[in-house]
């Protein structure tokens, strides 16, 4: 189902956000940043663009966010990038005490074609600290001479993160796999069945979804199958022998079994 997004900007009294100057960004025009920042939030914090004209990625220093696209719904947790493409509406929130961020606005052009992704990308496990010190000091430092050593810093981060255009593609093919497979939870997935689908092998197949999700293709799997039947569950009088096929699961003792594996609780359980 899809979320419809609107712009919202609201951003309470206990966040303090700081702005890099635009003529520091200046210093690295090959780079295409218009905009970027570091935040600590707390309170209240929300933003929302219904279709952003520049990619913005988001890095979880510390705390927790929580992100919302037409499709899906992120967690954002510590080390976590997230890449918002150009054009494609989303709401990013706190969901925690805190939110530590830093934050960058990339120009929709040429140099960032490859970001024009069909659905936000998670990439999980980055160490990004260093690019973090980077961004702080350009703000601080006023002289545009000193700020020349940090520009290097600045560049081969963004560079080697946000990698080649044929890797953030796999990325990109890997998203599409995974909505296709949300909209036909009962299709027989098998990991053949996303290979083929993707014409990955595998061990790359595997790969790519640790790095994105965090789980193996099956469990990626698992868990829209659950997080579809919970949302049954609750909002229909579906019996759940019916829900239990339609996620994908046509013997309904496996799919008691591996819910209450998942949840802690049966299906009825969790219903009452």
């Amino acid at each position: 189902m899809r979320n419809t997004i609107v712009d919202v900007l609201d951003i309470g009294p206990e966040c303090t956000e700081r702005f890099i100057d635009v003529a520091a960004l200046a210093q690295a025009p090959e780079l295409q940043i218009t905009l970027a920042g570091c935040s600590n939030l707390s309170g209240r914090y929300c933003v929302a663009r219904s279709s952003p004209l520049e990619h913005t990625l988001f890095y979880t220093l510390s705390g927790q966010g929580k992100l919302t696209t037409e499709h899906n719904k992120y967690t954002l947790t510590e080390n976590t990038l997230i890449v918002l493409p150009a054009k494609q509406g989303f709401e990013v929130k706190i969901d925690a005490p805190h939110w530590d961020v830093i934050w960058l606005n990339l120009a929709n052009t040429h140099r960032w074609k490859h970001l024009n992704l069909t659905e936000a990308l998670v990439l999980y496990e980055q160490k990004l600290e260093s690019l973090h010190l980077a961004m702080e000091l350009l703000y601080s430092e006023k002289s545009a001479t000193l700020r020349e050593g940090v520009i290097p810093i600045l560049s081969h981060y963004l560079n080697t993160t946000l990698q080649s255009e044929a890797q953030i593609g796999g990325q990109n093919r890997l998203t599409s796999l995974f909505l296709e497979v949300e909209e036909r939870l009962q299709f027989d997935w098998t990991i053949e069945a996303m290979c083929e689908h993707v014409h990955y092998s595998a061990p790359h197949l595997h790969r790519l979804c640790q790095a994105q999700y965090g789980k193996s293709p099956m469990q990626q799997l698992i868990y829209l199958r659950i997080k579809r039947a919970k949302s049954l569950l609750l909002n229909t009088r579906w019996p759940v022998a019916h829900i239990a096929a339609y996620v994908g699961y046509p013997n309904i003792f496996n799919f008691s079994k591996r819910f209450k594996k998942s949840v802690g609780v049966s299906p009825s359980e969790f219903r009452k």
